[in-house]
């Protein structure tokens, strides 16, 4: 299981995003977190906005055509993606495989 997540600018921003990797099938499932506060350099100066984090769940196989999808959907001109590979259950990792049309 490969969690990729990216902090959005809104909650409908999140949802459309999660749906759209969801229906898609490049996804299983879609965690949503809001008010997040981030803080970060943008431009040369320090910037703070609350945000809203937005974490996919999906396969090897996936992350390269999610990646995409995140990229050419989200509003940030960079939108920051990050990933990692997570251990799971037998039956999470069964019930990823079937959702995200696995092997």
């Amino acid at each position: 299981m490969i969690h990729l997540t990216t902090t959005c600018p809104d909650l409908d921003i999140a949802r459309g995003l999660a749906r759209a990797a969801l229906e898609a099938r490049l996804a299983a499932c879609a965690n949503i977190t809001p008010r997040v506060i981030s803080l970060f350099h943008w431009h040369g100066r320090v910037e703070e906005e609350e945000e809203v984090t937005l974490t996919l769940k999906t396969r090897a196989a996936h992350l390269s055509a999610l990646k995409a999808l995140v990229d050419d959907k989200h509003p940030y001109d960079l939108p920051v993606m990050t990933w990692e590979r997570v251990e799971t259950t037998p039956d999470a990792a069964a019930w990823l495989s079937e959702e995200t049309g696995g092997d």
